[in-house]
């Protein structure tokens, strides 16, 4: 879950953040506003996220802040509705476990690294306190899970895992308890977690666990 980086020109319309369109002197605008709505999150937190901050920081006026996003958590809202459109690489070892392995390191870098994790924790808190910032994050993560099914699909062409496999569950399987752990229990995570869980996940598709059942 790496959230820091700014994607390409989009664009929103006015009072709708996540509508998109390209090109244009607005999708700048859209475009330094997130980064300028990132940079303050990894600064301040959510809890320290202000219009006028960003506003600041952005060099856009205020007042067209609150007339397109209108709060904090919509302008966090906006940013990962930008971050779920964009791809990243799904890695493709050869291997199901090791492809696991790679994308639950992807988490535990996301919410560990010096730069990225302050971000990402901002963002999993906006959308445990606003609604439409919990859509916002309940979208990004259904499109990275999707993205990354692909590795459960090519494990099934090679015959590794029945046919039929949930790709999505799979992925689910091998990061959820990373989550648990980061945000409910609040333990620490490391890559060695990251491999156990991934191994787990992985097991358990070569087993059946997540194949379609017998009529």
């Amino acid at each position: 879950m790496l959230l820091t980086a700014p994607g390409g020109p989009q664009d929103a319309a006015p009072g709708t953040p996540g509508s998109v369109r390209p090109g244009g002197r607005t999708a700048r605008t859209r475009e330094a506003v997130r980064a300028a709505t990132l940079a303050e999150l990894a600064d301040k937190g959510f809890a320290g996220l202000t219009v006028e901050g960003v506003a600041a920081r952005s060099g856009v006026h205020k007042t067209t802040l609150y007339r397109r996003w209108g709060t904090p958590a919509a302008l966090a809202a906006d940013a990962l509705d930008v971050a779920s459109a964009e791809p990243w690489p799904v890695p493709d070892t050869g291997s199901l476990r090791a492809d696991l392995r790679a994308v639950a390191r992807q988490v535990v870098a996301g919410f560990t690294d010096p730069g990225s994790g302050p971000v990402a924790r901002s963002l999993t808190a906006a959308a445990l306190h606003d609604p439409d910032a919990g859509r916002a994050l309940h979208a990004y993560l259904a499109a990275r899970h999707a993205q990354a099914a692909v590795i459960v699909n090519r494990a099934a062409d090679r015959g590794d895992v029945p046919a039929g496999t949930d790709g999505t569950d799979v992925v689910r399987c091998a990061v959820a308890p990373l989550y648990y752990r980061l945000f409910v229990t609040g333990e620490a995570v490391d890559e060695a977690l990251a491999d156990r869980y991934a191994d787990a996940a992985a097991t358990a598709a070569a087993a059946g666990v997540f194949a379609p059942e017998a009529d």
